[in-house]
């Protein structure tokens, strides 16, 4: 099964390498990988980098973007895989991530979208905010259009979603600042649901203070109440729900913000 990897990048020459090197791992017999890399203009060294990892089936294109969302959605109009997703730049895959995803898939030939556990990861790659990790999972084995319109509970690096319900759903809407993951899955999922891919984590989420979800996560959670509200209608119970865990996780961010800030000083 062929996969479509876009990987968006702005001077992320930091942890970019490993970002490569975790999806040129995931080449493996009956698992291709096409992998287009979309740089934004860097000035760090992100394309030295970028150039030793480019063959048959990785390609780049540097040109100057609107953000990481224009970037995604220019590599998205160019896969050719019947699997897609998108790794940012400072994110990691897991060893035989896509192999897995793309059994449980083939398994379920209607569903539009699969996900998997997903590490939060510091910036030396120790696991961080597992409690935040481990409320999510409590979800999967509820998954549901419904569940999915009260919480956010998919991670973006564990998700990967068929270039078919691509083509139905539309790109990403590069308007938004930091939920336009999650009101893409939300269009996803009308178009054969999602599965789960049972097992240990598919990729590691890296949060640092310099990620959007580290610098714009009151922007997130408000943005991500809007698409669900839209998704399911803004009275509905979904919306409701949602509205206060919305605020619930803002508090707890809000906190966990103050409390480093505390310690920095």
């Amino acid at each position: 099964m062929k996969f479509s990897i876009v990987t968006p990048n702005y001077n992320g020459a930091r942890f970019l390498e490993a970002t490569l090197a975790s999806v040129a791992a995931q080449r493996a017999p009956g698992v291709e990988v096409e992998h287009w890399i979309v740089d934004g203009g860097s000035t760090d060294g992100s394309l030295e980098i970028i150039r030793r990892f480019l063959g048959p089936e990785t390609f780049l294109i540097a040109e100057p973007d609107r953000g990481p969302a224009d970037a995604i959605n220019k590599g998205l109009r160019r896969v050719s895989g019947e699997l897609v997703a998108w790794l940012n730049a400072d994110d990691l895959y897991a060893p035989g991530a896509l192999a897995r995803a793309a059994a449980v898939l083939a398994a379920q030939p209607r569903a539009a979208l699969a996900f998997g556990r997903c590490r939060i990861v510091d910036e030396g790659g120790a696991e961080i905010r597992s409690g935040i990790t481990r409320f999510k999972e409590l979800f999967f084995p509820l998954s549901s259009r419904f569940t999915i319109q009260c919480l956010n509970y998919i991670s973006q690096p564990a998700m990967c979603f068929r270039r078919t319900a691509l083509e139905r759903a539309g790109g990403l809407r590069d308007e938004l600042t930091a939920a336009w993951d999650y009101e893409f899955v939300l269009r996803l999922w009308r178009h054969g649901g999602a599965v789960c891919v049972p097992g240990g984590p598919l990729a590691d989420f890296r949060w640092h203070p310099g990620s959007i979800s580290g610098r714009t996560f009151a922007v997130q959670f408000r943005e991500e109440w809007q698409a669900a509200a839209a998704d399911a209608g803004r009275w509905s119970p979904q919306a409701l729900l949602h509205l206060g865990v919305r605020y619930g996780i803002v508090g707890i961010y809000a906190l966990m913000a103050a409390r480093r800030n505390g310690k920095a000083g």
